[in-house]
């Protein structure tokens, strides 16, 4: 039998995680130290004897799940084999967590088990209710994967250089920076996606790091399943980016 088809074979490398084309992920869970943590859902095959545990929790992951309210839809991934990870064809980047990361947790595919997991809140400068955000902040010695809707676009700031973004296009940020949601022009719009201005929520980054933005302003497609039409606004119970927190600065 002949085709083109043959062409797509598993890419062979000797590293943890190696993409196989822009948008699969092919991570040999035996290799490097503990297991694999990737968003559920996610696994499209996977090779050898690999052991998949939706239910596990650490003691980090219970006390985020608390504070709020959130479940972190992850599951542990350990034995020995290949697992191959994908999400609605999102592209896939594969990167250090060096020193720290924040990330929303949608845009999430995998990483080493062994990194520390801990919640951080982007909060409003405006005391307006359901106006910040939960976010992941993995550190530690290992690697992330991160999902875009397309091909992102990384921004450096410094002290004489700061950057704002919609908060809809964010993705992850070093956790260095000191970060502030500011509002859209019009208090009532906040309750729209857009706003009247055509803008939603923005988010303003100071300090000496990196910004990691999307060319997309819409949420991943995965947001519908679990929190309707709500999900894609970013006012659903889908993801982190769900919940609030009102008033004061994160640095």
């Amino acid at each position: 039998m002949h085709s083109t088809l043959f062409a797509h074979v598993p890419v062979e490398s000797t590293d943890r995680y190696t993409l196989q084309n822009p948008q699969l992920l092919k991570v040999d869970v035996n290799r490097g130290t503990g297991a694999i943590l990737a968003r559920q859902g996610a696994m499209v095959a996977f090779e050898g004897q690999i052991e998949f545990d939706s239910q596990y929790r650490s003691r980090s992951w219970r006390n985020v799940e608390r504070m709020t309210n959130e479940r972190l839809e992850l599951m542990r991934c350990k034995g020995n084999g290949n697992v191959y990870l994908a999400n609605f064809a999102q592209h896939i980047h594969v990167m250090e967590v060096g020193q720290g990361i924040t990330v929303d947790s949608s845009s999430v595919l995998a990483f080493d088990g062994a990194l520390g997991v801990g919640i951080v809140a982007v909060d409003s400068a405006v005391g307006v209710a359901s106006a910040g955000a939960y976010n992941l902040e993995l550190t530690g010695a290992g690697k992330v994967a991160l999902l875009t809707s397309g091909e992102p676009l990384v921004l450096e700031v410094t002290p004489d250089r700061n950057v704002c973004a919609d908060a809809d296009a964010v993705i992850a940020w070093s956790t260095s920076l000191h970060t502030q949601m500011q509002a859209p022009t019009s208090t009532s719009a906040v309750w729209r996606r857009r706003g009247s201005t055509g803008e939603g929520w923005e988010m303003q980054f100071q300090g000496h790091g990196h910004v990691l933005v999307q060319p997309s302003e819409l949420l991943p497609p995965q947001h519908l399943r679990s929190s309707g039409l709500l999900g894609q606004f970013g006012m659903g119970g889908g993801g982190l980016r769900g919940n609030s927190l009102g008033g004061g600065n994160r640095s």
